[in-house]
């Protein structure tokens, strides 16, 4: 599994995201459309960015009775994204439910990944406001688990646990990791934070980063850092 930047367009509109991405013309880079643009522009702006040549990790985080994410899935397997997600607090029967609902008729589906937990979520939290009694380490474990015993591609975990999740899940399990900034540069809301060439150290497949590029003064180089920090 090659390694690469997903770059988070965590943009207010298509207008601004065009802008954005059309800074970009040496390469197509692999780009995330979260919640706020996919609910600000609707399906549209998942059809427009791939007929723009990229590849799209929609990130809309689904939790809901199995059913209810069976069908949802279904209609986002028709958008022709290349990875989706879900949480994986659902409980494994939704999402094998999910993974059921996304695979079309000739068997093809984009990849699916679970989110772990949240990295702007600390352990402190976790176990005071979460009842969750565990370590965050020991949840993150579990929860990889849960979605590998449940057939999906991998998880969205910190960079500080792709260590942990290979480990108890194999290296063609793969993980997706957020909470990536410069040593540079500012952490923001993340609280389990690390640089890209600490990921690349760890042996994640994936990370995902947003302002770092997206607020740079110049965001080509910036994206170009960071590919160079983590994929060498």
């Amino acid at each position: 599994m090659g390694k690469d930047v997903i770059i988070a367009c965590d943009f207010a509109s298509a207008e601004a995201t065009f802008v954005f991405l059309d800074q970009f013309t040496d390469e197509k880079p692999f780009v995330k459309i979260g919640m706020e643009l996919f609910y600000a522009e609707g399906p549209e702006i998942v059809r427009e960015i791939k007929r723009r040549g990229h590849k799209i990790f929609l990130d809309l985080k689904l939790h809901d009775i199995p059913n209810t994410v069976k069908k949802a899935m279904a209609s986002l397997a028709r958008l022709d994204v290349d990875m989706t997600n879900l949480h994986a607090a659902g409980t494994i029967e939704m999402m094998r439910a999910a993974l059921e609902g996304l695979t079309r008729e000739d068997g093809t589906r984009p990849m699916l990944i679970a989110v772990t937990q949240l990295t702007s979520t600390s352990e402190e939290r976790m176990q005071k406001e979460l009842l969750i009694n565990a370590s965050i380490n020991d949840t993150v474990v579990q929860y990889a688990k849960n979605a590998k015993e449940a057939g999906l591609d991998g998880v969205v975990c910190s960079p500080l646990e792709a260590g942990m999740v290979k480990d108890a899940c194999g290296d063609a399990f793969c993980t997706v990791t957020p909470g990536v900034r410069f040593a540079d540069g500012d952490v923001g809301d993340q609280v389990r934070v690390t640089t890209p060439e600490k990921a690349r150290e760890i042996g994640t497949d994936y990370i995902v980063v947003g302002r770092p590029i997206t607020a740079a003064a110049d965001p080509v180089a910036a994206y170009k850092r960071c590919k160079k920090e983590f994929c060498g």
